[in-house]
């Protein structure tokens, strides 16, 4: 075990008066005291796995990210927020290409423009990572008759996608899987959306067929089940994973034994990156009543609402990683009353457990694999 790690004693604990109190931050902490408590991690923090957007939400983050020893980015940023983002973050942020949400034409937004897109993320603002984003909701955001285009990772269009990255020199994220929680209730009509294993063969095809480094998100989709990503990895050796998502990955994560954990990330070291999920958006800063459009406008109603939004993520990971014990998870988790509404409300949140990793694991985890993986594609095809 490592000899900096923090006893969940105090690490969350409110100081003097207690603050407010809300889906962030449930135990109503100052976040910068809880940044000071964990103190700095072993290493700079590389977030493999986020969504900066937002001229003034970019500020705000910054400051959480500084206070929580983040220094760089891996983001998934909207094309038009691209030069803004890089203004105000310089070299700390490297860019995803990224389908564009807000098109209404959504087989247009994921099929033509999203070609195009490729192209101008990676020749005007440097990517060199492209996002599949194949959530099985996906299907809810087509034109009816036309998901077979789409939805599999080697649906047509993702094969044009593929190949448009291959031949700017990219290396691939995608989205694959959402929480079993998920497909026991949003997912349930598995003749619409699948069964949750059926969401990989169409992956294992492409990451055959298209040798760059592919990085699986959210812990590849299934934290639930340690023995199916250990599967994956060993059949596939450009694949990847990120740990993004907190809500999910504190829930999911947290409920293995410390020593399957450990020995899963030292089995698969070099290949498994440190990610948050973070959105970021200007509509946080704006308060409740401001006819927010973005779907995720409302976690926050103010500058200090979106920078506990921001930092609660980081203090949950940090201290998942670094921590020893177990607490009540800072973050609400929805899922939970989805699942079983008797016994749970809005506000409830899991187990938040600390696995107390050694510091040579943590500089991996944290910094060094993500690092290793980006720096050495772009290396390799320059």
């Amino acid at each position: 075990m490592s000899g900096r790690s923090v006893s969940q004693h105090g690490v969350f604990s409110p100081t003097a008066a207690a603050g407010r109190v809300w889906a962030s931050n449930r135990h109503g902490v100052d976040y910068r005291e809880v940044a000071s408590r964990l103190g700095p991690p072993p290493t700079p923090i590389f977030d493999a796995h986020l969504h900066i957007n937002g001229l003034g939400a970019v500020s705000v983050l910054r400051e959480a990210a500084d206070a929580f020893g983040v220094e760089g980015f891996l983001s998934q940023t909207r094309l038009d927020h691209v030069p803004a983002v890089r203004e105000a973050l310089g070299d700390r942020v490297r860019f995803v290409a990224v389908p564009n949400f807000a098109n209404p034409d959504r087989a247009a937004g994921f099929g033509r423009e999203f070609v195009e897109h490729i192209r101008v993320f990676r020749r005007e603002h440097g990517a060199r990572v492209v996002k599949f984003w194949n959530a099985p909701r996906l299907v809810d955001f087509l034109p009816e008759g036309t998901a077979g285009d789409y939805v599999e990772f080697d649906a047509p269009w993702r094969v044009r996608a593929a190949e448009a990255a291959s031949e700017e020199g990219m290396m691939f994220q995608c989205h694959v899987a959402d929480p079993d929680t998920w497909f026991a209730t949003t997912y349930r009509d598995a003749s619409r959306y699948g069964t949750k294993g059926s969401r990989y063969a169409s992956l294992e095809r492409m990451l055959a067929r298209f040798p760059a480094p592919w990085i699986a998100a959210h812990c590849g989709g299934w934290p639930e089940d340690l023995d199916v990503l250990d599967g994956l990895l060993g059949r596939h050796g450009n694949l990847c994973l990120d740990l993004s998502a907190t809500k999910w990955m504190v829930r999911e994560i947290s409920k293995h034994p410390r020593d399957r954990v450990v020995a899963f990330l030292e089995r698969w070291r070099g290949r498994v990156f440190f990610g948050s999920d973070i959105v970021s958006t200007d509509e946080h800063l704006a308060p409740a009543n401001a006819g927010k459009l973005h779907p995720m406008g409302d976690l926050a109603d103010g500058p200090e609402a979106a920078f506990d939004l921001y930092a609660s993520r980081y203090a949950a990971l940090r201290f998942m990683w670094e921590g020893r014990g177990d607490v009540e998870s800072p973050i609400a988790d929805p899922d939970l009353a989805k699942i079983d509404p008797s016994r749970h409300d809005p506000m409830s949140a899991p187990t938040l457990r600390g696995f107390d990793l050694p510091d040579d694991l943590l500089k991996d985890l944290y910094r060094n694999a993500a690092l290793s993986v980006l720096d050495g594609w772009v290396k390799a095809n320059p």
